[in-house]
């Protein structure tokens, strides 16, 4: 009998629960360090970068310019790094070819080269495609089968995104969310966890500053604030989807009407100057985190400062210019959100935190992820109110998104699919939502 209770005993808590531990402990590790150490470098020269280009506005003019040498280097050399973001979420998907080398070296200077010339993008995007690039080389070393590196790249998400973000938790649920609508699947979530926390103690032990925020109060239930916070994240989920199909729309029209696809950036970056010079004001170029800040303190920010960050940000990624989306999106969240406020008479800076997590949510289609990026950022004050916002924006984008190549494994409506989930992209041309 003690020996049939042994044999029991060995079968699972052996390889149950110390397996996967010794398996994936050493391979997060190694992860976040590397997403760590890349960040911390692109985030310390990001800043380094930002004020020489503040200090010398000039060097707008030279943005076009800018574009034709970005440009030509995907173009000519890239390959398969010009898929991006969207690239590592289908290699999650289908496990079809290892991420090139030069991904990263690529988004490194591609995304400090854009910035030092006045592009409007963002971090996000390079410090996910810096840590899936290199952890996909270290999967490929070990010969991981395709459900473990497929493990590995949301372990490299969730250590870029936090490293970046300066937002473990947050880092953790996007990696595991963003992929699919629909869906979360937790196998990924032990190396997950450890990427995701080694990645930030990583940027943190470097001393690389974040930006910080003000906490939002706490706030009892008030039926009329809900039902304006619902309004808002009507709107705020209106506002991404916005986003999303200017982008796509420029992008669209360049690409048709420029043949040649290093002119391609040359074209935004002309679009980014003559604005620029026609608003006397470089507060949209760049990530605009001044806004943001700005807008979440309940200062006042440019009335449709949202609407300008949308344009500048969709002609610079929808032309060629690399970089993120999702820090352009804080900023017209939270911009946003001040607009809201005065029309809804509420907190200024209480709605522009909302807006801050709730416009990426609607267009990422990861609303947990956001919850909690809202609570890491501002505080658990206003959950309720933050909760609901994201939902909501999140339902009201429709079947939009920024990564085009997440699969729809539940539609946020109902309706019949597949048996081969689509990608938002193919479901977006087939429904008319």
């Amino acid at each position: 009998m003690w020996d049939k209770i042994w044999d029991i005993r060995q079968s699972l808590t052996v390889p149950t629960l110390f397996r996967d531990v010794v398996t994936w402990l050493p391979i997060a590790t190694v992860v976040g360090v590397m997403a760590g150490l890349a960040a911390a470098l692109f985030l310390v020269v990001l800043d380094a970068v930002t004020a020489f280009r503040q200090a010398n506005p000039l060097l707008i003019l030279l943005l076009p310019l800018a574009g034709l040498g970005i440009g030509f280097v995907y173009h000519r050399f890239g390959g398969r790094a010009k898929g991006g973001n969207a690239l590592i979420i289908e290699e999650i998907h289908v496990n079809g070819q290892r991420l090139p080398r030069r991904m990263m070296p690529f988004i490194l200077i591609g995304t400090w080269v854009s910035h030092l010339f006045g592009a409007s993008v963002g971090r996000e995007g390079t410090g996910v495609q810096m840590s899936a690039s290199l952890a996909d080389q270290v999967a490929h070393r070990l010969r991981l089968t395709p459900e473990r590196r497929r493990i590995v790249l949301i372990t490299s998400i969730a250590a870029g995104f936090s490293a970046v973000f300066n937002a473990p938790v947050a880092g953790l649920v996007f990696a595991l969310e963003v992929y699919s609508v629909g869906q979360i699947r937790y196998d990924a979530l032990l190396p997950a966890l450890v990427g995701t926390l080694i990645g930030d103690w990583v940027v943190q032990l470097l001393q690389v500053p974040h930006g910080a925020y003000p906490l939002l109060p706490a706030l009892d239930f008030d039926a009329e604030l809900m039902l304006k916070v619902i309004a808002a994240g009507l709107i705020f989920g209106l506002a991404a989807r916005v986003f999303i199909r200017l982008t796509d729309a420029i992008r669209h029209v360049i690409g048709v009407n420029v043949s040649s696809p290093p002119f391609r950036p040359v074209v935004g970056g002309v679009i980014i100057v003559a604005l620029t010079l026609l608003l006397a004001t470089d507060q949209y170029n760049g990530l605009s985190v001044e806004l943001a800040k700005a807008a979440t303190q309940g200062e006042s920010v440019p009335p449709l400062a949202f609407l300008l960050k949308i344009v500048f940000t969709a002609v610079s990624l929808g032309s060629g210019f690399v970089g993120g989306e999702v820090t352009p999106l804080f900023v017209i969240g939270s911009t946003l959100g001040a607009d809201l406020a005065q029309l809804l008479a509420v907190d200024s800076s209480f709605l522009a935190s909302i807006g801050f997590v709730a416009v990426f949510a609607a267009a990422s289609n990861t609303p947990i992820a956001c919850v909690l990026l809202g609570v890491e950022l501002f505080g658990g004050g206003s959950l309720v109110y933050l909760m609901v916002a994201c939902v909501v924006a999140y339902f009201a984008s429709g079947h939009r998104s920024i990564y085009g190549t997440q699969r729809v494994v539940t539609p946020k409506y109902a309706a019949t699919l597949p048996d081969d989930p689509p990608t938002i992209h193919e479901w977006g041309q087939k429904k008319a939502d």
